[in-house]
């Protein structure tokens, strides 16, 4: 019989998208079904959910979670079992899921992700004649509350995996919330959520947690670190024996240049014609001189200081001077989006950005350029430059967390070996940077050095086979069998 898990989240790919946790909550439980292990994911009942979900069928009721009633749906969407829950006083708004029109948090977050930890914990417990799961999965802050609602509520309490996707978010609430949190005075000691003088969701879930995830093996020594810690370093240190990496992989069907249907051309590993056709429609897409065959860099990334764009947008002078251009896509810090406008009107058939998401123009943006910029000042794992081994683009990376990681640095003795995908570059400022670039471009002019890199990543496996035997074995291992 194949074992039980809750994997509890905020989002989850298809269904609602900001970032790569919805790729990994998405792409998991498909591989670990090969597993032999039957993943169900609770994820909130925000409109996008509830548009694909379909009707599916009631399986729980609770007549008030803070504020309203609300439902459990057993539904199936996009090959994946799901429990949405249904909260429309806490869920049905347009837009982002974490912040509103305003671009501010939405002001009762601390409630809208409190009802999902305490909707999984009441479902771990067989709530209304569910199934009880062997182990309940969190991933991030969002899903954190459920570890508290299981260690300070009754029994049958199943195993728990909490999963840090980027500690930098951690969610943090007041604590004057607590009583309304349905929080006991026990649980706000530094031995539960307390954290700061306040509740920490993700505290909740690192305290109480049975074991800890990252997402890379490099990340999960980073973080018991202070820099890389972020105030939770001291936790996790002390729980060292329970925190692991594991590596993230990404969904190599979606993910696949040889049937990618949102590409002009397709190709593969043996015949890589097909991405100069790419190549043609991302400069034209971002505006680049389409007479011009320059080596195009790429970056698709949410713009912010931890992903390293304001080194980047610095050492702009001296990427155009090496005869390159840049595509861009992404959004985030206002000042860092005005930056690469500024760019892109500055040096128009040069630069070209988007300001934005769009999954059509990310795959694109992997099949034409040439090569990907990840120049972060931290990286729990990545999936960007997953994607671009898998696309034949070669990952100028920052030698951090999953990049260290998953990019095996064009050095001599790497070049000699035959093994090199891409290029390293420590520490994460200007200076190496633009030493980066400078190897990229100079590889990029030996036409058989950089055919090899491309040749080299797409053979890399980046898929999830063998993290997610890792995973099931986690499970396996805390399930008792």
């Amino acid at each position: 019989m194949p074992l039980p898990v809750l994997a509890v989240a905020s989002e989850c790919y298809p269904l609602i998208k900001t970032g790569g946790l919805a790729d990994v909550v998405g792409a998991l439980p498909r591989a670990l079904a090969a597993h032999d292990v039957a993943v169900t994911t609770l994820l909130p009942g925000y409109p996008q959910v509830m548009a694909q979900a379909g009707a599916g069928e009631t399986v729980a009721r609770f007549d008030e979670l803070f504020g309203g009633p609300a439902t459990v749906v057993a539904a199936e969407a996009h090959g994946l079992d799901l429990l949405i829950l249904d909260a429309p006083h806490l869920y049905d708004r347009p837009g982002n899921p974490y912040v509103g029109p305003d671009g501010k948090d939405w002001p009762d977050n601390a409630f809208r992700f409190a009802a999902l930890g305490k909707v999984a914990a009441e479902i771990a417990r067989g709530a209304a004649g569910l199934p009880t799961p062997q182990i309940v999965h969190m991933h991030d802050w969002q899903a954190g509350l459920a570890a508290a609602y299981l260690a300070f509520g009754p029994e049958p309490r199943p195993k728990t995996v909490a999963t840090i996707h980027n500690i930098a978010f951690q969610g943090w609430f007041p604590p004057s919330l607590a009583a309304q949190l349905g929080l006991p005075d026990a649980a706000m000691t530094i031995d539960g959520v307390e954290y700061y003088g306040g509740v920490g969701y993700l505290k909740s879930a690192l305290y109480f947690a049975d074991r800890i995830t990252t997402v890379s093996p490099t990340y999960a020594c980073e973080i018991l670190e202070p820099d890389g810690g972020i105030g939770l370093d001291g936790l996790l240190s002390g729980r060292a024996a329970t925190v692991s990496g594991i590596l993230n992989g990404i969904d190599v069907d979606v993910w696949n240049p040889a049937t990618d249907p949102r590409l002009p051309a397709r190709y593969q590993a043996g015949d890589l014609a097909g991405r100069s056709a790419c190549k043609r429609a991302l400069r034209e897409r971002f505006g680049l001189d389409p007479t011009a065959d320059r080596l195009t860099f790429g970056v698709v990334s949410r713009l912010s200081s931890q992903k390293g764009l304001d080194l980047l947008a610095e050492v702009m002078p001296t990427l155009l001077g090496l005869d390159a251009d840049l595509a861009l896509i992404g959004a985030g810090e206002l000042w860092l989006e005005s930056r690469f406008r500024a760019l892109a009107l500055e040096k128009p058939g040069r630069v070209g950005c988007v300001i934005g998401y769009d999954e059509d123009l990310a795959h694109l943006l992997q099949a034409g350029a040439d090569a990907i910029l990840v120049p972060s000042r931290f990286e729990p794992c990545g999936l960007t430059q997953l994607c671009a081994l898998r696309y034949g683009a070669v990952p100028v990376v920052a030698r951090v967390g999953g990049l260290a990681d998953t990019v095996i640095d064009a050095n001599p003795m790497a070049l000699a070996a035959g093994c090199a995908t891409g290029v390293q570059f420590s520490p994460v400022a200007a200076p190496a940077l633009e030493a980066a670039l400078r190897r990229a471009a100079a590889l990029y002019a030996d036409k058989t050095a950089w055919a090899a890199l491309q040749r080299n990543g797409m053979a890399t496996d980046v898929s999830w086979e063998a993290s997610a035997g890792v995973y099931a074995g986690l499970y396996r291992q805390l399930a008792g069998n």
